[in-house]
């Protein structure tokens, strides 16, 4: 990547961010110092678009910021311009992180060897937090209060602060205090998660500030850590709803809490789950409804693929849409036969790791442990290649794995180019030699997470596919362009929204036997707009909450499931400054006027165009007409109450 492309990213990603950090640029874009100077240099001394806090962050300022040196500095009026909310409602994620024994630890240890004790333990834990984007809204003593879903939120806020949680006890294992190595010196942590809703903004006065979240959410999560014993993370039920699939927890009882009147049912988290499936571990699935015809295309193909005609699927819709979902139903169709599958799973962490998918399938393809040693991996590795006659290309795989090589074979002299284009050909022979013992399904999900090097293998093997016995089935969302041009083997399958009919026949399997009234699933079928995830967890929440709901009125006041309110901030926080448009449009309801709009807002036309135009662009609006007679609507109802609910009431 040039350093212009370099630039282009860290300016796009500093106008949806808002704010980074130093160390998060250098270690994303892989900088130098002086690739970071450069980059000061250009946004902040030469175009003003952003501004230095501390040495430490980068922070956006923004096209209208420029101006103040432009035409304000001129004498021209100043335009006001919206100000940041100075506090909002949000769903956060919680991470409550202690030093167990701390206070015995402190009369062990003189206080100045105590103090890098702390510090390196502080350290090590804001590198694994860091990583997974999550806030520490305080440093308390010994102790961790960290935020996951602000200042940004993601998708996926609970899974990423449950990994931390479990990274951080990986990387504090084996630490040891001062020059002892006894087993009473290793330093050991407790760490509770919790998920609700919180105001978050400045707290404090006297000129310091910090950006607090308040509300029982950050109290059941110190009061959680406090029963995980060492060593362990303990979430709530509500985390553990939002994490089911992705880990192996097991319950860990009912618990009266201080300060709380009813006791709290906690789980331990043992680990992540290995498998890349999205839908594995659920207790229950929805049956599909509505897709025959989407089924009926990929096993089309799949006939094709096992007669020799090699197959490529394209999939492509918007979060939520059944993307996943239709992918299950192929797998136990494939599974069924007996025949062969293999599942990627490109991921928003691994974005900037080579063949991250790859490495992924092959370690779960070749039966890989924890418990086992390089030297039993290898040799795992050497089995399986020579099934296929590989054994000369064993140096390439365990250079991909990480693995050390056999001393029986020859070190790998190439250079980084040429020793990756080495690998993709031999992981290219390796696909399409079992692919011609056994017809073979590969599907790979969140291409729009791919790395470049998974994309130029997947190139690769598009090229070669027509004659194997291989079907390739690839989703993505919309934001995601195909690098392949139309082919007669190549075929793109779009979803789209579910009829009125369909979403009906949905809220009935959802509904599991209950009977809900016309007049309340019509309700839910007016929210959820025809996406298949907003339908099925719009409808758990109605039945959780069958004995509140009264009235259809009632219903228009549910809360947004906790399972789709990430997902859906995610999207807004992604907006930066169109945030405030969409959250102003909320208060208008679900259609309103350009002319309206702008007799409200308190900023430049010029700003509102731009902001209208970037959501429209990111689909969170619909666009009808054009200029001062220009109507909007919100695409789906739930980003509606989402960004009308995170203002203050």
């Amino acid at each position: 990547m040039t350093f212009d492309e370099i630039l282009a990213r860290v300016r796009e990603l500093l106008e949806r961010e808002g704010r980074v950090a130093y160390r998060i640029l250098k270690r994303r874009f892989e900088l130098s110092e002086e690739d970071v100077e450069d980059l000061r240099a250009d946004l902040i001394d030469a175009k003003r678009l952003a501004v230095d806090e501390e040495g430490k962050v980068l922070v956006w300022m923004g096209e209208e910021e420029k101006g103040k040196t432009g035409k304000w500095a001129k004498g021209e009026p100043e335009i006001v311009k919206p100000q940041p909310l100075s506090a909002e409602r949000r769903q956060l994620t919680v991470l409550f992180c202690d030093l167990v024994g701390s206070t015995a630890l402190s009369a062990q240890l003189d206080p100045e060897d105590l103090r890098e004790v702390v510090r390196q333990y502080q350290q090590t834990c804001a590198e694994v937090i860091q990583r997974h984007d999550g806030y520490i809204a305080q440093y308390l003593g010994d102790g961790l209060l960290v935020y996951f879903g602000y200042p940004t939120a993601h998708e996926d806020d609970a899974r990423r602060a449950v990994r931390t949680g479990l990274e951080i006890i990986e990387a504090i294992r084996g630490q040891v205090t001062g020059d002892g190595l006894q087993e009473e010196r290793r330093l050991q942590v407790r760490i509770g998660i919790h998920t609700g809703l919180v105001v978050i903004g400045d707290m404090g006065g006297s000129g310091r500030t910090e950006q607090l979240a308040l509300g029982e959410t950050p109290n059941i999560a110190a009061r959680i850590q406090g029963l995980a014993d060492p060593n362990t993370v303990i979430i709530s039920t509500a985390t553990q709803r939002l994490i089911e699939g992705s880990f192996e927890s097991q319950p860990f009882g009912s618990h009266a809490v201080k300060g709380i009147e009813t006791p709290i049912a906690v789980y331990h988290v043992q680990s992540e789950r290995q498998s890349s499936r999205q839908l594995e571990g659920k207790t229950t699935l929805t049956p599909l409804v509505g897709r025959e015809q989407e089924v009926g295309l990929l096993l089309d193909r799949w006939e094709q693929a096992k007669e020799g005609r090699g197959q490529v699927v394209l999939l492509s819709g918007e979060p939520g849409i059944g993307k996943s979902r239709l992918a299950y139903t192929l797998r136990e169709q494939v599974t069924a036969e007996g025949s062969l599958l293999y599942e990627a799973r490109c991921s928003p962490y691994h974005q900037h790791s080579a063949l991250y998918p790859l490495i992924e399938v092959m370690q779960r393809t070749l039966l890989f442990t924890r418990q086992d040693t390089d030297d039993e991996k290898v040799e795992k590795l050497d089995r399986t290649l020579a099934l296929y006659n590989m054994q000369d290309s064993l140096p390439l795989f365990t250079a991909l794995l990480s693995l050390p090589t056999p001393a029986t074979s020859s070190p790998l002299t190439l250079t980084p180019q040429k020793q990756k284009e080495r690998t993709l050909q031999a992981l290219l022979q390796a696909m399409m030699a079992q692919a011609e013992r056994q017809a073979t399904v590969s599907v790979w999900e969140d291409l729009h997470w791919a790395d470049p090097s998974s994309l130029e293998f997947l190139s690769l093997l598009i090229e070669q596919l027509p004659t194997t016995k291989l079907l390739l089935v690839l989703t993505f969302r919309p934001e995601f362009t195909p690098l392949w041009k139309p082919r007669s083997h190549i075929s793109q399958l779009v979803l789209n929204r579910l009829g009125k009919k369909q979403v009906e026949a949905m809220i009935e399997q959802a509904a599991t036997g209950n009977t809900l009234s016309a007049e309340v699933i019509e309700q839910i079928r007016l929210r959820t707009d025809g996406v298949p995830l907003f339908v099925e967890e719009l409808t758990k929440t109605v039945l959780e909450s069958v004995e509140s709901i009264a009235s259809v009125e009632s219903l228009r006041h549910l809360p947004i499931p906790a399972t789709l309110q990430e997902a859906l901030l995610a999207r807004l926080d992604r907006l930066s400054t169109a945030r405030q448009i969409a959250q102003l449009g909320a208060t208008l309801g679900r259609e309103f006027s350009y002319e309206l709009l702008r007799a409200v807002t308190p900023t430049s036309e010029t700003d509102l165009q731009s902001a209208l135009a970037k959501l429209v662009e990111a689909e969170i609006l619909y666009q009808r007409g054009v200029g001062e007679q220009a109507r909007y609507f919100f695409k789906h109802a739930l980003i509606q109450d989402t960004a009308y609910q995170s203002l203050l009431k």
